[in-house]
């Protein structure tokens, strides 16, 4: 055993102490975290137009701070995207995390002296906790890789700008420096596909242990070692590869394909971060739940899913949720974000601790008829059906067809990459529908009364996803397919791809 690999479990032990008194201790620390967000904020421009000075409780703030997405928060951010100091948070960001918007464009999300450390907090107590949990560290002497966004940064009125991934990629901490892969010129290659070539051609001799990144695209690292290695298996490519670190999207379409082009079982941690801050991560391996960061400077609300467009939606502090629910999650962050509504639905699996499951996007999902069917619905429903059948996903979206040809019903429409197919894809789409149906009452309803019929699947070429990503410029990064749009714009690129 290594020196790094010796002093990690006395290292792990010391933080998951440090870490139960505020997981045995959530709703004490959220108020924490809530008091000192508002006492730091008050003399800033937002804290001024909202009389932060005024506020004593929760139900104050709900009463000055609306709930606000990017558009809404733009004017502000525009002003620190100026150079104005002192307007969402104190001082000036340390960076601009730089993110795809759809109105709006580039969007430019702060990260604070108080907010960037909690990022790279959160991403090294993930192994630690595991390295505790399960006492394994041999992971830790070899080479980790991480499949990220270049670091190359620029320069907005005296800001550092860049990916999340990529600003990360400047605080690994200098006792992993020798371990991490990619080279850092390698990292800096924008175009994806050439840079996962580069990184190919880096590690397939390396003893890599660890590996990390979005599903989608550590598939494609890995097809590409295969591809290189004459077919191996990623177990057969790096003999001691037994740990996966993921997160950004959900696991389970990817998880058939990935595990067999490892070859082997190994174990997983899936995390939860985003450029607004990390939210939660797996502290248990045999639990599916992601513990929720309660003291990572972040106070969380919840809007009931099915409220969210109401004019005047309930707004939940973690003391009023409640289990299997699915929420809207709204942060407020130490880097100034107010009633931020990330976009992202979460449902608790648990209250002790709070851990959280994430479900889809307030904004991905399918009501061309009143149905409102959301994210983990398809995925749950195409899952079942695809694990019952044998059958495998690359990856697949939906979208509805509300102008069918003429005489027939509108439909849902599946755009689908199998790796492993169908036998019959009639009887396949047929046991989806049903499966769907099970899930969402409205749906079943439509389809039982001859308002939509059945859904229809249709089978794309290898690659065409992407082939779209590429073509759409949202290739590799932090970039991720939809899995529900509520028109037909995705769903007309991909025609092209139909088999």
């Amino acid at each position: 055993m290594g020196l790094k690999a010796l002093l990690s479990k006395p290292f792990a032990a010391f933080t998951v102490s440090r870490i139960n008194k505020w997981k045995n201790n959530p709703l004490k620390t959220q108020q924490e975290v809530f008091e000192k967000l508002i006492k730091t904020a008050q003399h800033t421009g937002f804290g001024k137009d909202h009389q932060f000075g005024q506020i004593k409780n929760y139900a104050d703030f709900k009463r000055n701070v609306p709930v606000c997405d990017y558009e809404d928060l733009k004017p502000y951010i525009d002003r620190v995207v100026n150079g104005e100091a002192d307007v969402l948070w104190v001082g000036k960001p340390l960076y601009f995390a730089k993110t795809s918007g759809t109105t709006s464009g580039i969007k430019y999300i702060p990260l604070s002296k108080e907010s960037m450390p909690e990022h790279i907090k959160a991403a090294r107590n993930a192994i630690l906790t595991y390295i505790h949990e399960t006492g394994k560290t041999g992971f830790v002497n070899g080479k980790m890789i991480f499949l990220q966004g270049s670091p190359t940064l620029s320069l907005k009125h005296g800001v550092n700008v860049g990916r999340l991934s990529g600003i990360v990629a400047h605080h690994v901490p200098a006792y992993l420096q020798k371990n991490r892969l990619p080279s850092y010129n390698t990292n800096c290659i924008e175009d994806w596909e050439q840079k996962v070539d580069a990184i190919v051609d880096e590690t397939i001799h390396e003893n890599m242990t660890l590996i990390s990144g979005i599903p989608p695209w550590v598939q494609m690292y890995f097809d590409k070692l295969a591809s290189k290695s004459g077919g191996k298996k990623i177990a057969d490519i790096f003999k001691n590869f037994s740990l996966f670190i993921y997160g950004g999207v959900n696991f389970e379409p990817y998880r058939a394909k990935i595990e067999q082009s490892i070859g082997k079982k190994i174990d997983s941690i899936e995390t939860y971060p985003a450029s607004e801050g990390f939210i939660a991560y797996q502290d248990v391996q045999d639990d599916k739940g992601l513990l929720l960061l309660v003291n990572a400077g972040i106070f969380y609300e919840f809007i009931p899913a099915d409220e969210y467009y109401n004019e005047n939606p309930s707004r939940l502090s973690l003391a009023e949720i409640e289990l299997n629910q699915n929420y809207a999650l709204i942060m407020n962050t130490n880097a100034g974000l107010w009633g931020y509504s990330i976009g992202d639905t979460v449902k608790f699996v648990s209250k002790n601790p709070y851990k959280i499951v994430v479900t889809g996007r307030i904004k991905h999902f399918i009501s061309a008829f009143g149905e409102h069917v959301i994210g983990e619905e398809v995925e749950q429903a195409l899952l079942t059906v695809a694990n019952e059948e044998g059958v495998e996903i690359t990856e697949f979206t939906v979208a509805p067809q509300v102008n069918p040809a003429q005489g027939q019903l509108p439909y849902h429409e599946w755009f689908i990459e199998f790796s492993k197919h169908p036998k019959n894809i009639a009887n396949f789409s047929q046991k989806v529908d049903q499966a769907l149906q099970e899930k969402n009452i409205y749906y079943f309803d439509l389809i039982k009364g001859n308002i939509l019929q059945p859904l229809i699947i249709r089978t794309l070429q290898k690659e065409a996803f992407v082939n779209y990503m590429k073509a759409e410029g949202k290739l590799g990064g932090q970039n991720k397919v939809p899995r529900l749009s509520n028109d037909r714009k995705m769903a007309n690129a991909l025609e092209k791809f139909i088999v």
